[in-house]
Order: C-alpha cells, then sequence, then structure tokens
C-alpha cells in the first residue's frame, strides 16, 4: 500500500490550457489521457486546480465493469496511502486542543507493547514521519484469510510484539503501513469515537466532503469504483475481499473523489480545521537530530517534501512538492500540491496506469514548459 509516484503527462499538460488556449491543447491532452485508458475498460479521473479554479477535470472509463457505472470527477476511489494525511491531520487537531502531543511516547497509550523500552522510547512523531524503527512482523503471507478481514488492531497487534526495533527511532526512514494503524487507535482512545467519525465529522465536513467516506469492515456496498487488475488478459477485481489488509483502514481506508480532493486541499490552505502553525509543520521536512542515514530527511508529518528522492537532483524542477500517492490492490492514486505556486494535482484510478516512470518526466517536462513553475 505504499504510494507510488505517478505524475502523468495528460495531467500535467492540463494545467498549461488556461495560458495555452485553443482547442489544440485540449485535444493533445485528452488524447494522451484516452491513450491510457479506453471508455469500456476501468479507468480514472484527473483534476487540476490553480489558485481557487478548476483549470481542468476529465475522466475515462468504468467505475464497475458489471453494471458499466462510467467514472466521473464525483466518482469515489479508494485512496491508498493518501489517506495517512487525513489519520495525520486528525492527530494533529488533537494537539492543537491540547488532548495529546506529538512527543508523547507510545507506552502512553499502549500497554500491550512486549517491550516496554520500546513503548517508551517510540513517539507519535515517530510514527507520522515513518522513522519509528517498528519492524512490521505482520505474517500476511502464512496468514492471508486473516489479514483479508483485519482491521486496524488486528494489524498493530503483531508490531507491539516486537522485541527488537529495527533502528533507533529517529535515526532514518523506513515506510510503515502498520504505524498508521497505531495512530488510528490513538485518535479513537483519545478521542472517546471512532476514528472515522472523528475524520469525518472534523476534516470532511470542514472542507464541505460531503460523499467522501471511510472503510470500517467491508468494501462500500454501493457509490465507488471498483479496482481491477488484469491477469491474463482479463480485468480481475482487487480490492475488498481479494487484496490483505484491505480493511487496515488507518493506512488506506479513505474513499474520496477527485472533485471532493480539491476542497480537501483548499480546506488545508485556508486552515478549516488546522491552524496555521501545525498546517505548516505537518507540510516541513522533519529533521530528527538523531539522523544517521546518507539520504536526507524529506518526509514532514505524512506529507512527503521535494522531489530530488523520485526525479534525482539532476532532475530537479526548483518548486517545492508536496504530495502522496497510493498503491492498494488495483488502486493506484496520487495527490501533490505545489503551495507556492497555488497548484494542486490529484489523480484517481482502478486500475494500474501504464508506464508510471515513463510519465512521471514527460509531465513534469511539459509543466515546465509551458511556464507554470516560473
Amino acid at each position: 500500500m505504499r504510494g507510488v509516484i505517478i505524475l502523468s503527462a495528460c495531467l500535467l499538460l492540463a494545467s498549461c490550457s488556461t495560458k495555452q488556449s485553443g482547442k489544440t491543447m485540449l485535444s493533445g491532452l485528452d488524447s494522451l489521457l484516452t491513450a491510457q485508458f479506453r471508455a469500456d475498460e476501468p479507468g480514472g479521473s484527473v483534476l487540476v486546480m490553480k489558485g481557487d479554479s478548476t483549470v481542468y477535470s476529465r475522466s475515462v472509463g468504468l467505475a464497475d465493469i458489471v453494471t458499466r457505472e462510467e467514472i466521473t470527477p464525483n466518482t469515489l476511489f479508494n485512496l491508498g496511502s493518501i489517506s495517512k494525511t487525513f489519520v495525520s491531520n486528525g492527530i494533529l487537531i488533537l494537539e492543537e486542543e491540547g488532548k495529546l502531543s506529538v512527543k508523547d511516547p507510545l507506552s502512553i497509550y499502549f500497554t500491550e507493547f512486549r517491550s516496554r523500552e520500546i513503548s517508551d522510547v517510540v513517539t507519535v512523531t515517530h510514527l507520522l514521519t515513518h522513522t519509528s524503527g517498528l519492524p512490521d512482523i505482520r505474517p500476511v503471507d502464512e496468514n492471508r484469510e486473516f489479514f483479508i478481514t483485519a482491521k486496524d488492531y488486528e494489524n498493530f497487534a503483531p508490531v507491539m510484539q516486537a522485541e527488537r526495533l529495527n533502528f533507533s527511532p529517529g535515526e532514518r526512514y523506513e515506510y510503515s503501513n502498520p504505524a498508521f494503524n497505531g495512530l488510528a487507535l490513538i485518535i479513537e482512545k483519545v478521542s472517546g469515537v471512532k476514528w472515522q467519525q472523528f475524520i469525518a465529522e472534523r476534516i470532511f465536513a470542514a472542507a464541505g466532503m460531503t460523499t467522501s467516506t471511510i472503510t470500517d469492515g467491508p468494501h462500500p456496498e454501493e457509490g465507488v469504483a471498483h479496482a481491477y487488475e488484469m491477469v491474463n488478459g482479463n480485468w480481475e477485481e482487487s480490492d475488498y475481499g481479494e487484496f490483505p489488509t484491505f480493511p487496515a483502514a488507518g493506512n488506506g481506508g479513505v474513499w474520496s473523489s477527485v472533485t471532493e480532493l480539491e476542497l480537501y486541499e483548499k480546506a488545508i490552505r485556508q486552515n478549516l480545521f488546522l491552524g496555521r502553525e501545525l498546517k505548516e509543520r505537518s507540510r516541513s521536512i522533519y529533521l530528527p537530530g538523531a539522523w544517521a542515514d546518507s539520504v536526507p530527511p524529506f518526509i514532514g508529518y505524512s506529507w512527503f517534501i521535494g522531489e530530488e528522492q523520485f526525479l534525482g537532483e539532476e532532475n530537479s524542477f526548483g518548486v517545492r512538492f508536496v504530495y502522496h500517492t497510493g498503491d492498494q490492490g488495483g488502486f493506484r492514486a496520487f495527490h501533490i500540491a505545489i503551495p507556492e505556486k497555488d497548484i494542486l494535482y490529484v489523480g484517481l484510478f482502478n486500475r494500474p496506469p501504464e508506464d508510471l516512470n515513463g510519465l512521471i518526466m514527460t509531465g513534469l517536462t511539459q509543466l515546465k514548459k509551458y511556464n507554470w513553475l516560473d
């Protein structure tokens, strides 16, 4: 469920349409999008926002190959790991209210750790920034049937039985899905309500995200896209019931549309559910004093910052990206903001697009070409 960067050329070309008027630009954009997705197969939806305005939105393909329901800008997709940003913001809302501190050790919230030496040194901040050192020792491959339905606690419980850390907290980065299952459980312990309800009331409502929802057990019965992967020439469903750990919602359980992710980004920028200070801290690189890796830090509170870690320094475009991506079952997603340029790029797909890596550089080059990064 770790996100995969999938900046598509068609998406980035869209942002240029307000400066490059005329049918030629839109025709080229639509050609790029339809080249990736056919109308009678699973597909996706992309949206570009500049300032407070949607400058491009296009959807192609089917949300459900059985019912033949078409994808629209309002279709709900599973966001995969973009869900982590909602959990992170939930934690920060509670900190802003003085109900917890990101400096708190996990021993305050969990008595189930086998080693108190671990729970006393790993903090909420370490979970938020993937720097905890907690090993992911879930036996998913050995017990796939169990993890097909296992929720947040069942996914975090094995981690609490660890006898040692992979490294001292704050020394380096190691992506952790269970860390966000643990953070979701902390929201419940502190707020006194299910974390899904807390996020809906404090973030969805504040942002006007009236149709977004969060996994709480089974796949939502209606109103959402199903995900697919190509197997031996056929589209096979790959989401709830087929993909293990899918019900572990803290790391990948939010369902939303490109339209409502636009509202989410606006709410973040306008400080509608979180004050400016913590918002800025969440979208700034966390610099632990004990950092011992040769790669410099590149993550805030769940958000990834910059572009060098996936493009290479020689391909830097001179702007700061704040982003997260999603990859769960057949779903793929990205939410990429350039706050200093008031730009947002969102893409949601219910099948893996083709040649994702090849599209990254092509798209960014086009974005630069049409002067949107100046």
